[in-house]
């Protein structure tokens, strides 16, 4: 394997972390990706055994760089290229976040509109934090 100079939304992006550069670089204008709770650039170059808080949508990740790949890697070789440090309680938290706020008891029938803003009230609430 080898160390490469790879900035870190070019990173981000080939460990699979977001979807596009810009997605990747957009987070980090963002202060989404923190190093020693420091905001970092999108510029900044990567080293090994760095560690990296990456916000994406309402997750906390943190992850340890192992090495830094040539180009963007397949799913299964990401392993390879950084340790993923984040707690499991966070995945438990974000997964109850996304638990289903329309859930209604079988044939009741379709949610009024005073039911709608309060289904949509609570989505906005969640989603805010």
């Amino acid at each position: 394997m080898e160390n490469l100079d790879v900035r870190i939304d070019k990173w981000l992006w080939m460990v699979r972390l977001f979807k596009t550069r810009s997605m990747a670089t957009d987070a980090c204008n963002a202060g989404k990706v923190k190093m020693n709770g420091t905001n970092v650039k999108p510029s900044k170059m990567v080293k090994t055994e760095e560690r990296y808080h990456v916000r994406i949508g309402q997750l906390e990740k943190e992850v340890q760089v192992i090495d830094t790949p040539k180009s963007r890697v397949g799913a299964p070789l990401v392993p390879q290229y950084y340790t993923d440090l984040t707690p499991a309680e966070e995945y438990e938290r974000v997964k109850q976040l996304h638990a289903k706020f329309e859930f209604r008891e079988h044939g009741i029938g379709r949610p009024t509109k005073r039911d709608r803003r309060q289904i949509d009230y609570l989505k906005d609430f969640y989603n805010e934090e």
